[in-house]
């Protein structure tokens, strides 16, 4: 180890910062010479010459932390340490990056927010092994033209930037899932988006896009395009979205809402608030599986405000009230025909929407002719919602195949049957308004599973299966109980955008909570914890998770 008290030159020629008094801490450096990990972080450094080859070149997973720190540049003996897989710059000085940089062939994840960058190296592209790259808040006007080069990207973060269009490029990559371009100076989107095949979370809000993108990109789930000027939303963008299950609108220009948008049957979340819409489709009471619609701050005419104060619910049955019954003109008689309960087996939804519906009932059981009715059919939604059901009805398993969305909300619910996790297609369950505290460990089973709603029932703790499901992708438990969440169990959801904590007993918020990076929107208020203060809470995620970061023990 003399070698880090200023005996051995040479090695260290490049790395060591020219004061009489080092700035890191020997004792730092020796803990780092045995363990393989030095963080340098939030230690105000001012100089980019660090004593770091040694301690960095026989490491063989290292990770580099030397954000919020004072750095203006870094030495180009950077791209000595080989073994980097991580690499975190955020929040400095840094107007450049060495070229060097670009030799690090084992980095897979660099960080550079809250810079001074205007650009990013031309041979950024020579980094074949990157899968995360956030370059957000910085002064980037264009990106290098090896960017698509950077093929092994999954996230992307460009947010907060200066961009006034994205090269064609970025089609290459397609492994990305998340790209965020929000808060920059785009007026379009290029075409060649689509071919990015993985892509399924695509944020745009604060341009100047004045057309929805045409993307047909297959694995799109999430659009975000608020704060724009899209005056129009057109049928031929709206028919490329064919896997689209949140499509975020808000303060646009948009003064009407055409019926092409039944167009969009895997749509479960449209939020149109702001806008200038002044009348609504019926038909949009036709989308199968929307259950949030979003409508305040528009000049809407003929609905009462009492109905749309009551939610997304009345409101679609409002709508549903005024779809104009076409009769079926067909050989086959009645679309419908009457059971001993006086429900009816609504052929058309079974048949066309794949929709199994009784809803709204208040029955304590779902009738047997109802699942007779949909016999050798390809059912894919199930709404049994606002009935009485003390269990999961067992025929579901019938449509074991084919069922993707369940909705078992406002219920009776005391357990989920296990019979449910048989249900091996499913993506979306809807729980919410029951009596659940467990749920069964088969759950884990459901590896096509992305979002699970448990609001209102009686969870004391976190559903361990949950922390096992690691295909989730949201997570609502607002209204619970739940009085703890362990944060690394948590960090194997990689998925995992949306987490909904409100209103539960969290006495104690770990700041490791801070790491699960892939969380995009994690609600918290409504608990009984003193730290993070309300007003850090109210600033939202971005803010939480860098507070809760700042506090983890280094």
């Amino acid at each position: 180890m003399s070698r880090f008290k200023g005996g051995c030159k040479d090695s260290l020629a490049g790395f060591k910062v020219q004061t009489a008094e080092p700035t890191v801490p020997y004792g730092l450096l020796k803990a780092a010479r045995k363990s393989g990990q030095l963080n340098l972080s939030g230690r105000g450094l001012k100089e980019g010459n660090f004593m770091l080859a040694h301690t960095y070149s026989t490491t063989k997973r290292p990770d580099l932390p030397l954000h919020d720190n004072q750095l203006s540049s870094l030495p180009s003996a950077l791209g000595e340490l080989q073994n980097l897989q991580q690499l975190r710059l955020s929040h400095n000085q840094l107007d450049s990056l060495p070229v060097e940089m670009c030799t690090l062939k084992n980095l897979r994840s660099l960080t550079l927010q809250q810079n001074l960058l205007e650009n990013l190296p031309e041979d950024l592209g020579q980094l074949a092994n990157l899968t995360e790259l956030d370059a957000s808040s910085n002064q980037l006007k264009s990106l290098p033209s090896s960017f698509g080069c950077l093929v092994s990207l999954q996230k992307v973060n460009l947010c907060h930037n200066q961009l006034s269009g994205l090269p064609d490029s970025l089609a290459r990559l397609t492994n990305v899932k998340l790209l965020d371009c929000s808060d920059n100076q785009l007026t379009e989107i290029p075409e060649s988006l689509s071919e990015m095949l993985a892509l399924e979370q695509l944020y745009l809000r604060h341009n100047k896009l004045r057309f929805l993108p045409k993307l047909p990109a297959p694995a799109l789930k999430e659009l975000y395009v608020g704060n724009n000027q899209i005056e129009q939303l057109q049928t031929e963008q709206l028919s490329c979205l064919t896997a689209i299950s949140l499509l975020e609108l808000r303060n646009n220009k948009i003064k009407t809402v055409p019926e092409e948008i039944t167009l969009l049957s895997t749509l479960t979340r449209l939020d149109l608030t702001n806008n200038d819409i002044t009348s609504l489709p019926a038909s949009l009471s036709l989308l199968p599986n929307l259950n949030v619609l979003l409508l305040e701050g528009n000049p809407l005419r003929g609905i009462r405000r009492d109905i749309l104060s009551k939610g997304t619910s009345e409101l679609l049955k409002y709508l549903r009230g005024r779809v104009k019954e076409e009769p079926d003109k067909t050989d086959g008689g009645d679309t419908a025909m009457m059971l001993p309960s006086q429900a009816r087996v609504n052929v058309h939804d079974i048949k066309t929407l794949k929709l199994l519906a009784y809803s709204d009932k208040q029955e304590g059981s779902i009738p047997e002719e109802l699942f007779d009715g949909a016999a050798d059919q390809s059912i894919a939604t199930v709404n049994f919602s606002k009935n009485q059901l003390t269990s999961v009805p067992p025929r579901l398993v019938e449509f074991q195949s084919s069922l993707s969305e369940v909705n078992l909300g406002f219920n009776r619910l005391i357990s989920c049957s296990p019979d449910i996790c048989k249900l091996l297609q499913l993506t979306h369950i809807d729980l919410r308004n029951n009596q659940l505290s467990d749920l069964p460990s088969e759950m884990q089973n459901l590896t096509k599973l992305r979002s699970i709603i448990l609001v209102y029932n009686r969870f004391k703790s976190f559903p361990h299966v949950l922390y096992e499901t690691l295909s989730l992708e949201t997570i609502l438990l607002a209204n619970n109980q739940v009085c703890e969440v362990d944060p690394s169990r948590l960090m194997k959801l990689t998925h995992l955008s949306t987490l909904d904590l409100a209103n539960n007993d969290l006495l104690n918020i770990p700041p490791e909570l801070g790491l699960c990076t892939s969380l995009r929107c994690l609600s918290l208020e409504g608990n009984p914890f003193r730290t993070p203060r309300a007003a850090i809470v109210a600033k939202g995620t971005d803010a939480l998770m860098e507070y809760l970061r700042s506090r983890i023990p280094t």
